[in-house]
């Protein structure tokens, strides 16, 4: 796995061991960025179930001001701040070692631009996730939300009142819901 554009392009980047964590292939990673590079610069961004922290560093070698990364198993999170150190991105990055649920309280910005959530699949987080995030006043209207899920996953069966999704990416193995608060919610 490496960092495919941008300040840090071509970086290796260290992956946690096992299957507690499925890392975002390089060709799905360059896709998605790909899409998102136009909103990346001066972007805050939160990479939640960050495992290496490759969607985290990928934003901000590409632009983002500042990403948060969230991760509460112990070998990802040494992943994440070894990656982190080696791209050389301390002073942007701010890393969480806790629950994903309850760091979002800790959300200490007026507003995230874009927020990864590439949690285990078919454990339910996305709609405890979501369900949280359509509370938070960081969330706004411009605040893009990225979901990674398994190809079977059908957002509607979960998605709070106040979101909607806006996109759909349909990959070989998994799939991408782009999601953004509705106006007026």
């Amino acid at each position: 796995m490496r960092v495919i554009a941008g300040s840090a392009r071509s970086l290796k980047l260290v992956t946690p061991e096992g299957r507690d964590t499925r890392p975002t292939t390089d060709r799905i990673k360059e896709t998605l960025f790909n899409m998102l590079q136009p909103d990346l610069p001066g972007s805050v961004v939160f990479d939640l179930f960050a495992g290496s922290g490759a969607l985290g560093i990928e934003a901000l070698s590409r632009g983002a001001k500042h990403a948060y990364f969230v991760e509460n198993n112990g070998e990802a999170f040494r992943c994440v701040q070894e990656n982190v150190r080696f791209t050389r991105m301390e002073d942007k990055a701010t890393l969480l070692k806790q629950d994903v649920l309850s760091a979002i309280g800790f959300i200490n910005e007026k507003a995230v631009d874009l927020i990864f959530i590439d949690p285990p699949y078919e454990k339910g987080y996305e709609e405890k996730v979501l369900r949280l995030l359509v509370q938070s006043e960081a969330v706004t209207t411009d605040t893009l939300i990225v979901l990674e899920a398994a190809l079977a996953t059908d957002c509607n069966e979960f998605l709070p009142d106040g979101f909607a999704v806006v996109k759909e990416k349909i990959y070989k193995t998994n799939k991408h819901f782009f999601i953004k608060r509705r106006e007026g919610n």
